[in-house]
């Protein structure tokens, strides 16, 4: 008996180490496809304060962006197809590169023309870029709910790739 009890407890603990060790949670932060995305918080045009972390949980399409941007205007229409059909279960949190701006008015006017109602977040000094890495407009991370990046895609998305990337139906 105290045998079969010793073999129990050693299982338990094995299994449990392997646990630990493939867990999402214990993923390093970076922003290559399997690293967990860095967290940062930016402040929407609206005013509202909004963390990566905050929407764990559900799945998130980052995508930098800048109104002068041709292929970001090009990809916009679709985001927010993707916003209206899945945003029960989808965040998309367009990163706007604000320095390469106008002013806020530009931005404004670009989201009214275009009816978008998903959260744009103002990178002012273009830190949450660089932290991405982003070199060329638009990019965009796909992150699972677990806040690990599934993909790095750069250039315009359509819908039906958007759909593929965040797995849904």
């Amino acid at each position: 008996m105290k045998k079969i009890i010793a073999i129990s407890v050693l299982v338990l603990l094995v299994g449990y180490g392997i646990y630990h060790a493939i867990s999402p949670a214990d993923a390093k932060v970076g922003v290559a496809e399997g690293k967990a995305a860095p967290d940062f918080e930016l402040t929407t045009l609206e005013g509202e304060q909004i963390s990566l972390s905050s929407l764990k949980g559900k799945k998130v399409i980052i995508n930098f962006w800048a109104t002068w941007c041709p292929p970001c205007r090009a990809e916009m229409p679709d985001m927010q197809k993707i916003h209206d059909t899945y945003g029960d279960k989808v965040v998309v949190a367009a990163v706007n590169l604000t320095s390469s701006e106008k002013s806020i008015d530009s931005i404004k006017g670009f989201i009214d023309e275009l009816g978008l109602s998903f959260p744009v977040l103002l990178d002012k000094k273009g830190d949450i870029n660089k932290q991405y890495e982003v070199m060329s407009y638009p990019t965009s991370y796909i992150v699972n709910e677990n806040g690990i990046i599934t993909t790095k895609f750069i250039g315009a998305m359509n819908y039906e790739q958007m759909k593929d990337f965040l797995k849904l139906k």
